[in-house]
């Protein structure tokens, strides 16, 4: 089994860092998921996503608390989302990091489940390896599962409380989905279309200008054995990099 600092003493801790090269920091968010998923999603996905990483490097790997918070904004008009503002998560890392490396590490990779902290963590990537002389890296938890994730949903318009969000949770966290809610995107139109990625302009809109519920894509549709092979086709990509880019063995 991998480190997992939250389950250690100081004495535990001392005799892992003798091995340990890499500080894995899951990163989540609170924000709405439709009538069918747990606010605390991200964060939960985040958690069970960098678990099982670390678990596969052991016992090269230490994974810290997951940080419940994310950049959100875009969710706000749902009841119980909770953002963070950029600098403030910005800060958060940097303690983390600062903090690490006091212990002697100097490697870290965010895992990263929600969308809405990726343009952030580029930053933070940059920022806190200049500042702080580190090495300070992020992931989205399923951007590997390509061949999985291509093979499971059909919906053109997913990423959110959708058949592969539902999917993974049924196979990592199951209690956080309310099988008896499931329900599709109730999709309004409206100038968001203008601005998703690929097209010639992008830039912010709220989430409910897009979708009623809270939803996209078809959730439904999803299931633990979809959620089974999109997690560990990801863990494997992520796995192989992780190895690759840290030195492990």
């Amino acid at each position: 089994m991998g480190y997992i600092l939250a389950d250690m003493t100081w004495p535990e801790v001392q005799e892992a860092l003798k091995t340990v090269k890499v500080g894995i920091i899951p990163l989540g968010a609170h924000e709405q998921h439709g009538p069918h998923m747990n606010e605390s999603c991200d964060a939960v996905l985040a958690e069970q996503m960098a678990r099982r990483l670390v678990d596969r490097l052991a016992p090269y790997a230490v994974m810290t608390p997951a940080i419940p918070f994310g950049i959100s904004i875009h969710h706000i008009h749902f009841p119980g989302t909770i953002t963070m503002r950029p600098e403030t998560l910005i800060a958060v890392l940097r303690d983390v990091v600062w903090s690490l490396q006091q212990h002697g590490l100097e490697q870290f990779l965010i895992v990263n489940s929600h969308g809405g902290n990726q343009s952030l963590l580029s930053v933070a990537s940059a920022q806190l390896s200049v500042e702080l002389g580190a090495k300070v890296y992020y992931a989205k938890t399923t951007a590997a599962a390509k061949q999985a994730i291509s093979e499971h949903v059909q919906s053109k318009l997913y990423g959110h409380s959708c058949e592969r969000e539902v999917s993974e949770a049924l196979y990592m966290a199951p209690d956080i989905v309310r099988k008896d809610q499931l329900a599709a995107g109730d999709i309004q139109e409206g100038n968001w279309r203008l601005l998703r990625p690929g097209n010639a302009i992008q830039g912010f809109h709220f989430y409910d200008d897009m979708t009623r519920n809270g939803c996209i894509g078809n959730a439904p549709a999803g299931s633990r054995a979809a959620g089974e092979a999109i997690v560990e086709e990801a863990l494997d990509g992520l796995e192989a990099a992780a190895r690759q880019l840290f030195g492990l063995a």
